[in-house]
């Protein structure tokens, strides 16, 4: 792709060919619930009666969840452009590689026009199916006005890696 011709390619991941063998032993999970979805639906702007007819369950739009809290593996935020920056995702992930594991974050690339912190950036799973939660913030000075930055957050255990894709940007939608 080319980002002059496809400025929003960032946002293009997941498109092509899987490895199914890696696919099927992925280490670490994302998981997102039912719940989750309608909730955020909510803070979207649906109403409870349309909520209730798609979901077949009685909605109340009580708790709203932001698009960026979502448990996705992908984080991803507008920000004002030229406006200083600073968010923060909140993520869950889920041990289903090996019992006893250590994954380690790294961002890749470090990019100039953004501050990405994880905290912590060491997650130990002593068994399987074992949760862990884990804090990215992003921050900057400013981003010119229609300007995309990303970056990636990965785990790795040694022999998985697990890639999350952090991306700020400042193009009106």
């Amino acid at each position: 792709m080319n980002l002059k011709k496809n400025p929003d390619q960032e946002f293009a991941y997941g498109s092509g060919q899987i490895n199914p063998t890696k696919a099927s032993d992925p280490g670490l999970v994302y998981e997102v619930e039912t719940e989750d979805y309608l909730k955020m639906l909510c803070a979207e702007g649906f109403d409870s009666r349309s909520l209730t007819k798609i979901s077949r369950r009685n909605i109340t739009c009580l708790e709203r969840t932001e698009v960026k809290d979502l448990n996705y593996p992908t984080m991803t935020t507008f920000v004002p452009p030229l406006d200083p920056f600073n968010v923060t995702f909140r993520r869950i992930v889920t041990n289903v590689g090996l019992p006893n594991s250590t994954y380690n974050a790294s961002v890749v690339p470090l990019r100039q026009e953004i501050r990405i912190n994880i905290e912590p950036e060491t997650l130990s799973f002593g068994f399987l199916k074992e949760k862990k939660s884990f804090i990215v913030t992003i921050s900057g000075e400013k981003l010119k006005d229609g300007s995309l930055v990303s970056s990636s957050l990965e785990w790795s255990d040694g022999s998985h890696s697990v890639r999350s894709p952090i991306v700020a940007y400042s193009i009106q939608p």
